[in-house]
């Protein structure tokens, strides 16, 4: 068993608040497993690695012997999270909460623990409800405090509609911890407002109100807008083992340390070997690809990681040959030797001669793996797999 210093240690890496602390840390004092909650509408079931950052704090929770409730909302589902909206969300139905259900738990018991896992679903007591009961919970709170609420108050000044079934969503996923007795609620920066909410609940029905902790969200490949299949910028739970590859070797070096914290499980003591070593020189790309050998192997298994550079075809990093490159031949055309720009353009590697110009220029020609530096000519018969680019890669055979 951790320490309780050892275990905060654990559970505030890479959060973004924990509130309060000192309440977390008397709890954590009873000796007893603490109920982890956390909620989450069924509404994307494809989830990437920013959906995770959460889940990974939940597995964290679980190596530590507590207990994680996983609560999918399919009661709150049909509302619909106002969470960040600028209109009113339609609710789903209740055939595509199930549907999505359903894949959410393929998803997450990839990181978290099967045995270890308390799956819920809040119609179980929300659907029980009267319209009395609702009515008494919708009593403990005022519209101006829910007005409070950013996304709220931007859509009220802007005139913009706000449904009054809107207000009962943070009401739900309050009343949620004091249906299961949580002692623990984690949720994304976003959700702050819901989270003490349930807080406020707790505390209203006699019970010692949950400590809460909201993780950040993660920044998409891009380096700048949040990850989001929207945006193009986002390296899916499901995507292949070669495409997550190629995605999570292009991550930017300054987010790399971010990742690591936020995605992996290795000991922030090595990551933090790591952090040093490329400040010494180190080659960062050597540390994308153990990063994205730990995600690979955790959704895909082990032996996916260690092949997925090779499946990864023509988009992996430059200087790597994958399995089954394509054979193309150029015709030497009666000269005895083609430079190289001749045999990109000849080869289909780049479209012209100033592309040619381009890349070479750039340093992004390799030749049977190694970057060439300075002039290279093909003869007759010479044979090399030559790539130009992240993208464009052959094995090129010189004839007559």
């Amino acid at each position: 068993m951790a320490s309780i210093e050892e275990a905060l240690a654990i559970i505030k890496r890479g959060v973004d608040e924990l509130l309060p602390e000192d309440e977390l840390v008397e709890k954590l004092r009873q000796g007893r497993p603490l109920r982890i909650k956390a909620g989450f509408d069924p509404t994307a079931p494809d989830l990437h690695l920013g959906h995770t950052v959460l889940i990974n704090k939940l597995r964290q929770f679980q190596d530590l012997g507590h207990e994680v409730i996983f609560l999918i909302g399919d009661f709150t589902g049909m509302i619909g999270d106002p969470t960040g909206k600028s209109a009113t969300r339609p609710p789903l139905t209740e055939e595509q909460v199930a549907q999505n259900a359903v894949s959410y738990k393929e998803q997450v018991f990839k990181i978290l623990d099967r045995e270890k896992t308390r799956v819920v679903f809040n119609s179980e007591w929300m659907g029980k409800m009267t319209a009395a009961d609702m009515i008494k919970l919708a009593g403990q709170y005022t519209v101006a405090r829910m007005l409070e609420r950013d996304d709220f108050t931007k859509r009220y000044r802007s005139e913009q509609s706000i449904a009054i079934h809107e207000f009962l969503y943070p009401l739900v996923q309050g009343y949620d911890s004091v249906a299961l007795e949580a002692d623990v609620e984690l949720g994304g920066t976003d959700q702050k407002f819901n989270l003490l909410m349930g807080r406020i609940l707790q505390k209203h029905y006699g019970q010692s109100p949950q400590a809460i902790l909201t993780m950040p969200i993660l920044e998409g490949l891009d380096g700048v807008q949040k990850m989001s299949k929207s945006l193009g910028n986002y390296v899916g739970v499901n995507d292949a083992p070669g495409e997550m590859f190629t995605k999570l070797l292009s991550v930017p070096d300054e987010l790399l340390w971010r990742y690591f914290e936020l995605l992996s499980f290795r000991p922030m003591a090595e990551v933090d070997e790591f952090r040093q070593a490329v400040a010494g020189g180190a080659n960062p790309q050597d540390y994308k690809r153990l990063l994205a050998e730990e995600i690979i192997t955790r959704f895909h298994g082990e032996d996916a990681a260690a092949t997925a550079h090779k499946s990864a075809g023509n988009r992996v990093a430059l200087g790597e040959i994958p399995e089954n490159v394509p054979t193309v031949e150029v015709s030497a055309e009666g000269q005895g030797e083609l430079p190289i720009a001749a045999v990109l353009r000849l080869a289909g590697l780049v479209k012209n001669g100033a592309a040619a110009r381009d890349v070479l220029g750039r340093g992004a020609v390799f030749i049977d793996g190694v970057q060439l530096e300075g002039e290279r000519h093909f003869k007759v018969g010479d044979e090399a797999v030559v790539q130009a680019g992240k993208k464009k890669i052959a094995r090129v055979v010189v004839t007559d």
